[in-house]
């Protein structure tokens, strides 16, 4: 008769790069269900556009705002500017369901989903290279799908 425990030693174990993507998505959704997420620091001069969001004037956008973030991350992690930028030049997000005052959010969260990438990236020393930071990006969309609220 097999033990309760049996299982485990049956199992595969998980590569450590994978447990660790899997720890950053959930770290990230669990600061995305938080608006706005958190910042270590806001340089008035590059991000003083984003004031708005900090002092509370932007309410948290819509979930559409979150997935079209996403997207726009992948493509800048894929280096695929012609996209990037055919999609904010033609307003493109106005057809996947964004208002045209969703900019700002959307412009945010995709910077700031970025910068969470890249400082991943720059500390594992690029052992977290952009194929598996879009692997992150995979596993966080799957874990914001699963949340209910609030992007209900």
């Amino acid at each position: 008769m097999a033990s309760r425990w049996d299982y485990l030693f049956e199992t595969k174990p998980v590569p450590l790069i994978d447990h660790l993507i899997e720890e950053v998505a959930k770290l990230l959704a669990k600061d995305l269900a938080s608006w706005p997420p958190p910042v270590q620091e806001v340089d008035l001069e590059v991000g003083g556009q984003y004031a708005p969001i900090f002092t509370g004037e932007v309410p948290r956008p819509d979930r559409v705002v979150y997935d079209e973030a996403l997207r726009l991350s992948r493509w800048e992690l894929a280096r695929e500017i012609d996209a990037y930028d055919d999609y904010m030049r033609n307003k493109r997000y106005l057809a996947h369901g964004l208002a045209p005052g969703d900019r700002l959010t959307l412009l945010f969260l995709n910077r700031w989903i970025v910068d969470q990438m890249l400082g991943l990236g720059e500390a594992t020393e690029n052992r977290v290279n952009r194929r598996l930071m879009q692997q992150c990006l995979d596993r966080l969309e799957a874990r914001l799908r699963l949340v209910q609220t609030p992007f209900a």
